[in-house]
């Protein structure tokens, strides 16, 4: 089943927790092989996504405080080791990134089907089979293990989902598996229907995702942008924008979908009408926010965290592709050597949409 497969391959590396001096464009990464149960990848594309950032800069270590860009280009070094990976534990270097995968099968493991070499498949970015049985548990692709930013890349069998749309191209399915589940999660965890919504970092890869997601649920949208990127961010479905200074209207959304945190959260919870509902899965402005519990309490309020996601969530929004109900938003590609200048870009958030990694073009 591996014969024929190269030793060597290209991939980026992290090496630790830091600057972009952490990561390694390498030309002689061993080709992994596929154990029991595992397939093998030959990656075409991936995508730049706020938890590879976060996982290099050791933003999820309860040491640090600050928003994402503070720490987005040398990093949060400090007290990070210990607990700096999603799950609270510390992270094995070195690792290969990349939370997002598109590419096609190329070989599998013991009591994998070898009717399954050749399908295209994305990779679901939160799983479940590493995760040990746990309630809520969560195995982050490109965090716990070893993700997309490389030519080749392991997987759980049950974990790549096969696609057979012909109309998108591996580029754009690169930038579904973080973004796109993070807000089909954030939606489905609260219900969300044909009501009223307000919805963060909307010019963003899961803020843009969460725009098209809830206009086909018939949600009226109001997203908070830049000014300068309203007119994508109405293109894309929003009904309506708020700058980010903006004055936020109290009482009006049945719920508010959160990427961003930070200062501007007790405004958030006033926006939020009684007996509504707010999620989060993000907060690129700062995690420590305050809150007045009599606003939660007097207005029956319900606060959802949403990381952990069901597994219908990535053959979901495969359904909604394959169904012509989305589309793609990319608004750049890097080859995967300029993976580095692919982040600064990332972090400049000048951008709407999703930044592709073309993994499969020539080093």
């Amino acid at each position: 089943m591996t014969k024929d497969l190269p030793e060597t391959m290209r991939g980026v590396v992290l090496t630790g927790h830091g600057g972009f001096d952490k990561l390694e464009y390498r030309t002689d990464l061993p080709v992994p092989r596929p154990g029991p149960g595992q397939i093998l990848i030959r990656v075409a594309a991936s995508s730049v996504n706020n938890t590879d950032v976060n996982t290099r800069i050791g933003w999820y270590s309860k040491s640090v405080r600050g928003d994402t860009g503070t720490g987005g280009a040398s990093g949060f070094t400090d007290n990070v080791d210990t607990d700096g990976g999603w799950a609270g534990v510390p992270l094995h270097f070195p690792r290969i990134q990349g939370a997002d995968c598109c590419g096609r099968i190329v070989a599998v493991g013991d009591g994998v089907d070898a009717a399954r070499i050749g399908e295209r498949v994305l990779v679901r970015t939160m799983q479940t089979t590493g995760a040990g049985g746990k309630d809520y548990g969560s195995w982050t692709y490109g965090s716990e293990c070893d993700g997309g930013f490389a030519e080749y890349a392991i997987a759980d069998a049950p974990e790549a989902e096969p696609v057979r749309s012909s109309d998108w191209t591996d580029l754009e399915l690169a930038t579904i598996p973080c973004a796109y589940t993070t807000a089909e999660g954030m939606l489905q965890r609260i219900g969300l229907g044909a009501q009223k919504v307000l919805i963060t970092g909307a010019a963003g890869g899961v803020g843009s995702a969460a725009i098209q997601l809830a206009k086909r649920r018939g949600a009226t949208v109001t997203a908070m942008t830049s000014p300068e990127k309203a007119e994508a961010i109405r293109a894309l479905g929003a009904d309506a924008t708020l700058g980010r200074d903006d004055v936020i209207p109290g009482q009006e959304f049945d719920a508010v979908v959160d990427l961003v945190a930070g200062p501007r959260w007790p405004d958030l919870l006033d926006s939020i009408r009684p007996g509504g509902r707010y999620v989060t899965s993000g907060a690129i402005a700062g995690p420590i926010v305050e809150l007045d519990v009599r606003t939660l309490y007097l207005r029956d309020l319900t606060l959802f965290g949403s990381t952990y996601q069901p597994r219908n969530i990535l053959p979901d929004i495969i359904g909604y592709i394959e169904r012509g109900e989305i589309k793609p938003a990319v608004a750049a590609t890097y080859p995967l050597e300029r993976l580095v200048d692919a982040q600064k870009a990332f972090l400049e958030k000048r951008f709407v949409g999703k930044i592709a990694i073309d993994v499969a073009a020539d080093g």
